[in-house]
Formats: structure tokens, C-alpha cells, sequence
């Protein structure tokens, strides 16, 4: 970081802190932090993740850097990592008109990436994991999974959205269209999830092989239905209904948020991991993350589906985030834990991980911007769900967002910034759309 962008950062949090201590503002959130919030994902994106993620020679995206952005030699290619960078380029593209072109660019060469090396043009639909050059290795597996495919519905549908681009449109449709004619469950709705190579669901597992044979990419008994996937496939119809007006794609849409709103989520405001093909819950534990990211996800399906006031979702995600509120939520240090019981017990897992508390950030002034008026919860929450990000979760020296701490904020691990499994999605995407709607006329208290 240049001293210059120091200085900046300095003076931000000296505006924050002013109006935190104000307490004539207690009920509102500080449109203050807009430009605080502007500056960090400005910084992190244009210093960090681009262009130095980007594989010219290979295509696509590096996914491994240390904590001081030093790459580290990739071991495979990950469709879930590659889709996610493109589309963090792309919704970049959209929220920053300075960086439009150049932004444009990068996703305009992962979709390529998608397209032409993810894409399985054998058997259709997307590869989960090649190996390091992008080819097939048996010995990595070559089943597929619905987790993986629709993201690439999610990033390639954001690229279609922000360029208007034919190639893009033809990756989400293909994905879309692979998924609709092989995992759609047309008894029970949702979607199957793991997936043979040519597209036939695995539902069932050798009861006498090792508990790694009997699991999917996701680490799940085959056959079995999750709210993970299906939380992930809403987000990707949500996008997809944005740039095609297929009827297909709408009624799938409002049959997930069905499925998510009135199956999934339960009183009193938990989320069933595990389920049965015909929607049976299977015990598991609440995972406090997903249930603030759910709230959020369900608010925007509804607008997508032309039906932003639907007060069944809005009474649904509401009591997901009070009840992660109530059981998840630390509130001398601020932020949600990862895990605990859905009622009964105080959160047995009390790390805190960097896309739980993004997402929580996000969301928080959702609730905030609907429910302010009635509570003052979601605001305070909101600032001390704030203070602890600046505090813990970002690098003070490289930049970038830690992967985890303790509950009081010590750093888990090295602190590098990407793996597989940790791309700059959440963070990017609950940092956009917390400036945009802070940047809009009363973000304080508007509406979504």
C-alpha cells in the first residue's frame, strides 16, 4: 500500500471514529463509510487480486498467493475459484466506471477461460478440477457437481449483464441448459448434485468402500441434497433471469426460492444442511454464515422475480438473521461465529471466517434499511460488525482479507490471501453493494 493510499485510509478512519462516537446517530448507519469502503475494495482489487491473478499463458486465474501476494505454484485448475474471479471482474467492471475497460477485460478473458478449457466438450457441462495445464487427469476424478456449474452460471450471466457480450450469454445457457436436462429432480424439485461425467446423478455409494468413496466433491453422501448448493444455484438464477427471458428460467427461480424459503429455512430461523431427495431434514449443526448470506440471497431473488414487497421472504429472512443474531453473534467483540447449535447452547465453533463476516456485513444493512425504523439491532450490529473487519480481517501491511480468527481476533493461519476455496467474491461483492447502497439518497434507512 503507497503512503499516499495510507494517508487516505488514516483520514477515512478518522471520519468513522468521529461519527462512531456521536451517539445523537446511534440509530443510522455512517454514509461516512462509503468512501472507506470504496477505497478498500478499490485497493485490494486493483493491487492484489488484478492483474496479478490473471494466467496469460495458461489462461484463467492463479489461485494460490501468500500473504504477501506472492504467487505459490497451483496444484489444479478449480472451476469454482476461476468463476468466482470472473465474476468479481465483471461486477467490478460495473461498480467502478474508472476501471470499466480494463475490468472488462479480465472477465472477458475468464469467460474465455470457461468456455474453452472448463467446459467439458466430450460430455457438455463444466469440468470440476483439472489439473494444473487444464487437462483432464483421471486421478483428480472427473465427476461433476452442481456447487461448481452454477457459478459459472452466476459469473458468466454478471459478464453477459455488464457487456452484453453473445459468448457469455452462450456459457451461462450452456450451463443452465446442461444442468436443467441432467440434475433437475423433476419429482421433488431442486437439483441432484453430484454428477457422472456424462451427466448421470450418483445416488448411491458402495456402503463397503472407504467413507472417501462414498462421499461428492463437497464432501456429502452421494445422493443427498444440500442447502449449500441450492442457496448457490438461487444467487445464479437470480443472474441468469437478469439476461434471459427464457420462461424456464423464471420458474425455475421461483421453484429454488420455494425450496430455500419454505424447505430449507425453518423456525426459528435456522437453515437444514442435509436433506433427503424428498426434502427430509437430516440433523447437522447451524451454520451462522449461511444464514445471513441466505437472508440477503432470498431478498434478491424476489426483487428478480418481480416481487420485492413478498412478505412471506422478507418475514424469512429477517428471522434468519435475528436468529444468527441471537445464537450467532458476539457482542463484545462483534462478528458471527462459525457454528453452533440451532437453540440451547452458546456457538460451540467460535472462529470467526472471513465470508461469514462479509456477508454478515452486507446484510446487516439489508435488515437495517428495512427493519431500522422499527429496531436500532441491525445498525449496531452493523458497526460492530464493522469495527471488527478493520480491525482483524484486514491486512494492515498487504492488504487483502485474512481467512480467519480467533474469536478475539488473533490471526488462524499464514494468512495468505487465496486458495482454491478463497477468492475474493464475498468480500467484494458485500463491499460493493454496502457503498452502493450507502452512496443512494437516505442509505441510511432506504429500502432494498
Amino acid at each position: 500500500m503507497s503512503d499516499s493510499s495510507r494517508g487516505r485510509m488514516i483520514v477515512s478512519i478518522l471520519v468513522v471514529v468521529s461519527w462512531w462516537t456521536q451517539p445523537s446517530r446511534a440509530e443510522q448507519v455512517p454514509t461516512v463509510l462509503r468512501g472507506r469502503l470504496d477505497e478498500l475494495v478499490r485497493e485490494e482489487l486493483t493491487r492484489g487480486w488484478y492483474p496479478r491473478a490473471v494466467d496469460r499463458q495458461r489462461g484463467g486465474f492463479h489461485q494460490n498467493f501468500a500473504r504477501d501476494w506472492t504467487p505459490i505454484p497451483d496444484t489444479d485448475t478449480f472451476l469454482v475459484y476461476q468463476a468466482r474471479l470472473t465474476w468479481t471482474a465483471a461486477a467490478f467492471a460495473r461498480h467502478s466506471p474508472a476501471h470499466r475497460d480494463e475490468y472488462i477485460g479480465y472477465a472477458r478473458h475468464g469467460v474465455a477461460f470457461l468456455d474453452s478449457v472448463m467446459r467439458d466438450r466430450e460430455f457438455g457441462g463444466f469440468h470440476w478440477m483439472l489439473d494444473p495445464r487444464g487437462r483432464l487427469d483421471l486421478r483428480l476424478g472427473d465427476e461433476k457437481h452442481a456447487y461448481g456449474i452454477a457459478f459459472v452460471i452466476y459469473a458468466a450471466s454478471t459478464v453477459r449483464a455488464v457487456t452484453g457480450d453473445e459468448r457469455a450469454l452462450a456459457v451461462a445457457r450452456d450451463a443452465f441448459d446442461w444442468l436443467e436436462q441432467h440434475a433437475h429432480d423433476a419429482k421433488h424439485g431442486g437439483y441432484f448434485e453430484a454428477l457422472r461425467r456424462d451427466g448421470t446423478p450418483i445416488l448411491t455409494w458402495d456402503q463397503a468402500a472407504p467413507l472417501s468413496r462414498r462421499v461428492d466433491r463437497v464432501g456429502v453422501y452421494y445422493g443427498f441434497k444440500t442447502m449449500n448448493v441450492h442457496i448457490h444455484l438461487l444467487e445464479a438464477l437470480t443472474a441468469l433471469s437478469g439476461v434471459d427471458s427464457r420462461p424456464v428460467v423464471k420458474e425455475r427461480l421461483g421453484e429454488l426460492l420455494g425450496l430455500v424459503r419454505d424447505r430449507i429455512a425453518v423456525e426459528p430461523g435456522a437453515l437444514n444442511l442435509y436433506l433427503t431427495p424428498d426434502w427430509r431434514a437430516i440433523p447437522a449443526h447451524d451454520s451462522f454464515g449461511h444464514d445471513v448470506e441466505t437472508a440477503y440471497l432470498l431478498v434478491e431473488a424476489v426483487e428478480a422475480l418481480g416481487i420485492p414487497e413478498d412478505p412471506r421472504t422478507w418475514q424469512v429472512a429477517r428471522s434468519l438473521v435475528d436468529h444468527a443474531l441471537d445464537w450467532g453473534w458476539d457482542d463484545q467483540q462483534g462478528g458471527f461465529y462459525d457454528k453452533g447449535e440451532s437453540f440451547g447452547a452458546p456457538a460451540w465453533d467460535r472462529t470467526k471466517v472471513w465470508w461469514t463476516e462479509a456477508e454478515g456485513l452486507n446484510t446487516l444493512l439489508v435488515m437495517h434499511q428495512r427493519f431500522g425504523g422499527q429496531t436500532d439491532r441491525y445498525a449496531r450490529a452493523f458497526r460492530q460488525q464493522w469495527d471488527f473487519i478493520e480491525k482483524h480481517l484486514i491486512d494492515p501491511v498487504h492488504g487483502g482479507w485474512f481467512a480467519g480468527t480467533t474469536r478475539e481476533g488473533t490471526l488462524i493461519g499464514d494468512g495468505a490471501k487465496a486458495n482454491p476455496w478463497k477468492a475474493n467474491y464475498h468480500t467484494s461483492r458485500a463491499l460493493m453493494n454496502v457503498a452502493t447502497r450507502l452512496s443512494q439518497p437516505g442509505g441510511e434507512h432506504r429500502k432494498p
